[in-house]
Parts: C-alpha cells; structure tokens; sequence
C-alpha cells in the first residue's frame, strides 16, 4: 500500500512539473518571513519581573529547616530537620524550590514552584513531594510589604475528606522565615498541621 502511494505521488510531481510555468515557479524562492523589506510577524511581548517577583527572589538562597508536625491537642509535635534551596528561573519570573528532609523517620523529597500572575493578580504555586501522587495547586496574595504571603488550596485532609489549606510564609527577617500549614477543625477552627522555621544559610 505504502508503494502504491509513493508511485501515485511521484506521477503527480512529474505531471505537475510538465505544466507551462511550473519549472519556473519552483526555482522562483518564496520570501522568507522577516526577510529584508518585510517585517516579521509580532509576537506576544515577553512577560518581565514585577514587583511580586521581586518579593519572591528575597527568598533565593539555601535555607536550614526545623519542622514541626502537629497531632492531636496536648500531644508533642513530631521535630526534624530539612534544607530547602530556593532558585529563580532565568526569566525571574518563577522561584523554584527543592526540599529534603524526613518524616516518620523516612527520607521525604519536595518540589514547588511559585510565581504570580498579573492577569489574575494573584501568586500561584504547585508543589508535589514523595508523600503524594497529586500535585497541590495554590493561589493567593500578600500583604502590603510583600513579605507575609498567604496561599490556599484544596485537597484531601488527615481523614482523606477534602479540606482547604492555608499556607502562610512569613519573612520574619532577612534570614529568618516561618512558614504554616493549617486546615479547619473540629468545629471549623483553623488548625496548624505543620510549622516550619527557616534560617538563611551564610
């Protein structure tokens, strides 16, 4: 079958090029797009940094951990240590983050990303670790310093029920963060889940 359309399509060419004008037509080179004399098409215009950027590149660098997962009311959270590295793509338009430490005394891996978009006016993330197979999607803003950003999502809770999670990350100061996870409750009451305080690594 594959032979058959070959033979077909070389009948073609050979009728097409014994036509008056057509050897001529097919030396005659078409101009190129942005060729001299023409301009070339406009494309979107390029995204660049803002302000928001801004805010999320003071948070680059290498970052120690301490994290804190809490339980039920009145029993110790569970306490161990992570690094987190922070690097801004080449455009500046996204930070992303690569998290290691351990939970329940096995190795845990993380990976996010955040940016903001200025259509929507909001930041956006995603974040997916070794301890799911879906990814989490947030949105959210900041308040007027920038440097108190709060993110919601939504995803299954401690009972497998979806929830909505808040995240707030806080840059205490230039080398100091403290990051919150928290769903609602019993009786609809924010909850912390997860506690993380962050020192800037010199």
């Amino acid at each position: 079958m594959r032979s058959i359309r070959v033979v077909v399509c070389l009948v073609g060419m050979v009728a097409l090029a014994a036509l008056p004008g057509a050897a001529v037509a097919q030396e005659k080179p078409q101009p190129k797009a942005g060729a001299a004399g023409q301009e070339a098409p406009a494309g979107p215009p390029m995204p660049k940094p803002g302000l928001h950027h801004s805010h999320l590149a003071r948070v680059a660098g290498t970052w120690d951990a301490t994290v804190e997962f809490f339980g039920p009311p009145g029993t110790p959270p569970q306490v161990s240590k992570a690094v987190e590295v922070n690097t801004l793509d080449g455009s500046g338009l996204w930070l992303i983050s690569e998290f290691k430490g351990e939970y329940g005394g096995q190795p845990f891996q993380g990976h996010g990303m955040t940016g903001y978009d200025p259509d929507k006016g909001r930041y956006t993330g995603v974040w997916a670790d070794s301890m799911s197979t879906t990814p989490m999607i947030s949105q959210g803003t900041c308040d007027g310093t920038g440097r108190v950003r709060t993110m919601t999502s939504e995803g299954p809770g401690a009972d497998g029920k979806p929830v909505t999670w808040k995240m707030i990350d806080e840059e205490k100061g230039a080398d100091t963060r403290v990051f919150t996870m928290s769903a609602p409750g019993p009786g609809g009451k924010d909850q912390v889940m997860m506690k993380i305080t962050y020192t800037r690594r010199k």
